[in-house]
């Protein structure tokens, strides 16, 4: 049964905020235009992927149809409408996903980190399980592992992913936020990448495989429990034969029955009358 929805809070969304930013693909204009994040998808507002014909709008060459959608741009409150609205299915994701209660605090930790990583991602940590389990120390410290990306094909930790999951280990933790990682300043400005599974939930995935791999052993023992089937077939078998030899037997030891037999008649009184009357003697 889908967990009930639960409203994202304002401090979940102000964190959210405050690391996405909202960059404007197009500054000479007066509202936010689309842009292209680092994953090439283009996006706007804060966060929110722009989808056409059910697929996500990427690369330079799509820039003439991505900024179609939003002719014009958008405001800031409009953006936030986007945002809010991109965060009610991942809120109902994260519900189902975790199986004990949770404070504000630590659901809008959650729901800032699944901004980040995705539910997929949530789904196979390491955090997640911890969690569940009822390690909520464990749970938080999982928070820290997510802080490496990729850049020019190497995987590193990125200072602007560590603020990040610093604020949100913080916010888990019922702590102030905002002085556990300072805001983004200045120079640091450009969108962050979605971060890489770390190393240990990347093997955690592994394991499940190979644990079915173990379930299905006890199946090959399912012949065996067969045999004693063929048994009563081979009883069945024996009893047959024994009972068709107790049959011969029984046909052997019946008596036989007696041929035809000739029996004396008396002849019949006009045949008497043919026949001469012998003489008395004399």
């Amino acid at each position: 049964m889908p967990a009930p929805l639960r409203d994202v809070p304002q401090e979940g969304i102000e964190l959210i905020k405050s690391f996405e930013g909202i960059p404007d693909g197009d500054p000479s204009t007066v509202n936010i235009d689309a842009y292209l994040c680092p994953a090439s998808v283009w996006t706007i507002g804060w966060g929110h992927a722009l989808v056409d014909g059910g697929a996500q709008l990427k690369g330079p060459e799509n820039k003439v149809r991505a900024r179609s959608l939003y002719p014009g741009g958008i405001t800031r409150e409009q953006a936030e409408a986007l945002l809010r609205g991109d965060l009610i299915p991942r809120a109902a994701s994260v519900s189902n996903l975790v199986k004990v209660a949770l404070d504000d605090g630590p659901f809008g930790a959650l729901m800032a980190l699944v901004f980040n990583i995705g539910v997929g991602n949530l789904a196979a940590s390491t955090l997640l399980r911890k969690l569940n389990a009822g390690d909520l120390q464990g749970a938080a410290e999982q928070f820290l592992a997510w802080d490496k990306a990729r850049v020019n094909g190497v995987l590193q930790s990125l200072a602007g992913l560590t603020r990040r999951r610093r604020a949100e280990r913080a916010m888990f933790l019922g702590q102030d936020w905002r002085s556990a990682a300072v805001t983004r300043s200045r120079e640091a400005l450009g969108v962050l990448p979605v971060p890489e599974m770390p190393a240990e939930d990347a093997a955690a995935l592994k394991q499940p495989a190979a644990r079915k791999g173990v379930a299905k052993r006890p199946a090959a023992k399912k012949p065996a429990v067969k045999k004693p089937i063929a048994k009563k077939a081979v009883v069945k078998k024996a009893a047959t034969k024994k009972t068709a030899t107790k049959k011969v037997a029984a046909k052997k030891a019946a008596p036989k029955p007696r041929g035809r037999t000739t029996t004396a008649t008396a002849p019949s009184p006009a045949r008497q009358a043919r026949r001469p009357a012998r003489k008395a003697a004399p």
